[in-house]
């Protein structure tokens, strides 16, 4: 799909945040494994929650999707799955899913799209290998079998939280207790404590001996509950950039106690002297003079292609830190964001994982924009040309429908300009 944006007036108006993703993929898992029925509301069907949900009834639940919605009914504990388990192009899926394969005892073959298969299982392979347990990479195919055993888990703290989230899923459903040990510095702190809270809704508790080390008491069940999925702060970083940046945009929806290591975009934008005003269920973002300033990605990574576009506007420099892990998701964000970012003439750098951008006097890029079949650099690269009042066209724009479909439509909403079709 090709979308188009054309300058037009300043963005403004407001947004209902979607449904967070985030949460969603853990709601969905703790309702599978859980005994009875779980109606879960405010649900948004992105290619990423379908993945999951597609597996999970590969484990035995029976998944009823509806409007906004999903009712499930779990097995409370997972069982053989018949085939193959696609899951598109879903970190989150595969990773949360490969512990909960491996309670099964039986081979699993997990499948992927895009760069899915191509991301790091290191951890895993390293985990099963010590239980002596199946972990066969094959092209875009991966099969494991356990069964898993309880017992102590060390794993590297500053690698993706989702291989401790699916460790977290798994381990409460085994006979014994378990630990994992994480080695400082742990990154990502906030999705760790995002499945924990998840799973203690669905009555499923875990503790942190110390900042480091958490204990899985086993012998523990899911119970069905009916849960309605919070707004994202991820997704809501789009709209709140555009705002800062060009217009006057509220986002509602938003929890603002939520447990989302997202919502720091609100201390990020305030860091930079972007004007924010708590709203009626939302917060506003009004355009203001920004700077720039240093930005630690290590608990928030998802942030980091709109925050190289913010990164444009701002005067004097900006610096994000510890973003290494962008070059491991749908695409390598940093290059991809580099590319793209200097078809406006935009100025960055980067050297590992810091990146460090210059605010830049901007022009209609020459050439179309490519989207690098990535979600969030589509829709950084969409707030980059309407915040601009530059017409730009993004190649491969469907991008978004891995995680906010109706995303087009929404920007459509505060007044910007864009057309898209196949």
């Amino acid at each position: 799909m090709r979308a188009q944006i054309r300058p037009g007036p300043a963005p403004a108006g407001v947004l209902a945040a979607p449904p967070s993703k985030s949460m969603a993929h853990r709601a969905v898992l703790c309702a599978a494994l859980a005994e009875g029925t779980s109606r879960l509301s405010n649900l948004a069907h992105s290619q990423d929650i379908d993945a999951t949900l597609a597996a999970a009834a590969a484990f035995g639940a029976a998944v009823e999707p509806g409007d906004h919605q999903a009712r499930i009914t779990g097995v409370g504990f997972p069982r053989p799955a018949a085939g193959p388990v696609d899951c598109c192009e879903s970190g989150s899926t595969l990773r949360f899913l490969i512990p909960m394969a491996a309670l099964t005892g039986a081979p699993v073959t997990f499948t992927g799209r895009g760069r899915l298969m191509q991301r790091p299982q290191s951890v895993y392979q390293e985990l099963f290998a010590r239980q002596g347990l199946r972990f066969e990479p094959a092209g875009d195919a991966l099969t494991v079998a356990g069964p898993l055993q309880a017992g102590r888990f060390e794993l590297a703290g500053d690698v993706s939280s989702q291989f401790v989230s699916g460790l977290l899923f798994a381990l409460p459903l085994l006979a014994g207790d378990s630990t994992l040990c994480l080695r400082p510095p742990v990154e990502s702190r906030s999705y760790i404590q995002m499945t924990r809270a998840a799973q203690a809704a669905f009555g499923v508790e875990s503790r942190w001996l110390d900042q480091n080390t958490l204990l899985v008491p086993g012998n523990q069940r899911y119970t069905a509950r009916d849960a309605a999925i919070e707004g994202d702060w991820s997704q809501a970083a789009f709209p709140a950039v555009l705002g800062a940046l060009a217009g006057d945009v509220t986002v509602t929806g938003l929890d603002p106690d939520t447990l989302q290591g997202d919502a720091v975009i609100r201390e990020i934008l305030r860091d930079c002297g972007a004007e924010i005003h708590p709203a009626a269920d939302g917060v506003r973002f009004v355009k203001s003079p920004l700077h720039g300033v240093e930005i630690d990605l290590a608990d928030c990574p998802d942030l980091g292609p709109i925050l190289m576009v913010l990164g444009l506007f701002c005067s004097g420099k900006t610096v994000i830190r510890n973003a290494g892990r962008l070059r491991l998701k749908e695409s390598d964000r940093i290059a991809a964001m580099e590319q793209e970012l200097r078809k406006f003439g935009g100025k960055i750098e980067s050297e590992g994982g810091t990146i460090t951008i210059w605010e830049s006097a901007l022009r209609a890029p020459q050439e179309p924009l490519d989207g690098h079949n990535d979600h969030r650099v589509v829709m950084s690269l969409t707030v980059l040309a309407a915040a601009a009042g530059l017409p730009a066209v993004i190649e491969g724009a469907d991008a978004v429908r891995k995680s906010w479909p109706d995303f087009f439509a929404a920007v459509r909403q505060l007044g910007v300009e864009v057309e898209y079709h196949a």
